[in-house]
């Protein structure tokens, strides 16, 4: 991944909470011990014309295993799959991804932050200091 100052819809950009970094496990496998890490993440989606807004995390195994977030994304290079959902508004209903009541709630309070962001200024939403932005492929 590489950074961008602008947000642009198109580029499919990712604003990501860098302190959320995590090495989720340290595995073995045919060239030695490989990371599986994790940070969460934000970002946007047009379909069908409406504008989606989702929260989630993006996750990666990578042979150089990661000293930091910003080192984990600059390492990740298969974005084929995206990021993995735990909350989406798609124009007229929330989506969970989970099942835990709390955890929705969370992840909601986050989504209406992200929405308003969206909202208050589509062509640049400020999602405030905690996102490093715009993150893509």
């Amino acid at each position: 991944m590489y950074r961008e100052d602008k947000f642009v819809m198109s580029h499919r950009g990712y604003a990501v909470d860098l302190a959320s970094f995590r090495i989720d496990e340290i595995r073995t496998g045919w060239k030695g011990e490989y990371a599986c890490a994790t940070v969460n993440a934000v970002w946007f989606r047009r379909k069908n014309g409406v504008t989606q807004a989702v929260t989630g995390e993006l996750s990666d195994s990578q042979w150089d295993i990661p000293k930091d977030g910003v080192q984990f994304l600059e390492q990740y290079e298969d974005g084929r799959y995206g990021g993995t959902p735990f909350t989406r508004w798609d124009g007229t209903s929330v989506w969970y991804a989970g099942q835990d009541p709390e955890e929705n709630a969370r992840h909601l309070e986050l989504l209406r932050t992200v929405l308003d962001a969206y909202h208050a200024n589509p062509k640049a939403p400020d999602l405030g200091e905690r996102w490093n932005r715009w993150w893509r492929f």
